[in-house]
């Protein structure tokens, strides 16, 4: 799974070969879910609370990007939250 970016120990990814709504993959420690690129919310898995703000806050930023990357299946790396 290609890693797009990684921040306070939260790992980013896509997947293009899933037939689904836009979304991206969060890993926190044991924790792992599928969030939707529209809305950021869970839409499989979970994730502790204070993660779950964190990839919100970072994807509200990058939203028009990671929609881009999911459409175009071009992946670059993102900025992390700092």
């Amino acid at each position: 799974m290609p890693e797009i970016c990684k921040f306070y120990g939260i790992v980013i990814a896509m997947f293009f070969n899933e037939f689904e709504v836009p979304h991206f993959h969060a890993k926190y420690a044991e924790f792992t879910a599928q969030i939707s690129i529209s809305d950021m919310s869970i839409m499989s898995g979970e994730l502790p609370n204070r993660a779950m703000r964190l990839i919100r806050e970072w994807g509200a930023i990058h939203q028009a990007e990671l929609l881009e990357m999911y459409n175009t299946k071009e992946i670059h790396k993102l900025t992390p939250l700092l």
